[in-house]
């Protein structure tokens, strides 16, 4: 609900979990509708009331309803999660951001070990290698016949991780 609609005659949740009378220049009502109780119970348990205001207060009037949401977010996160919050979302998806990019590097080299292969047989044979194996066979890890693809991409990789998988560009995961 935007500043600039009407609202019903109904208190907005804010002021209803407060038990106070919403005013027409409540500064609440327009980002906590009356039928989202939860949404302010959430914001109000882990920043509190007051606090809200200080931070509306210091907003743009034209980017408070995506600090609300901000809040909103952050609140919810930070009561599922409360060691680490937001930020153990953000670890965890970047744990995950590694392991693509590590399987993308393998499916690369994989695809690449094929097209370098010579193709005189008719058949596939994987007898060569364990395709789920990451190390490759030594065919391949020899980087004057193909150029160079894994001495290439080490050169040019941004991350890097220990054998555990919990360092990265951005330091520790709070995960192991």
């Amino acid at each position: 609900m935007k500043s600039n609609e009407p609202r019903s005659s109904s208190s907005c949740a804010a002021c209803k979990f407060l038990k106070r009378r919403c005013t027409p220049n409540c500064q609440f009502a327009p980002y906590f509708r009356s039928d989202q109780p939860k949404k302010f119970a959430n914001v109000h348990k882990v920043f509190g009331a007051s606090n809200v205001i200080k931070i509306l207060n210091e907003v743009p009037q034209d980017q408070r309803e995506d600090t609300v949401n901000s809040l909103v977010y952050e609140a919810e996160v930070r009561l599922r999660d409360p060691v680490y919050g937001c930020i153990g979302a953000i670890a965890s998806l970047q744990r995950k951001m590694v392991e693509l990019q590590n399987d993308l590097m393998v499916t690369r080299a994989h695809l690449a070990y094929y097209e370098a292969k010579p193709s005189t047989t008719a058949s596939c044979s994987f007898l060569d290698y364990d395709p789920l194996n990451v190390n490759m066979p030594s065919v391949f890890v020899d980087t004057s016949m193909s150029g160079g693809f894994l001495d290439s991409f080490s050169q040019n990789s941004s991350f890097s991780m220990d054998q555990s998988g919990s360092n990265n560009e951005f330091g520790q995961f709070p995960f192991p």
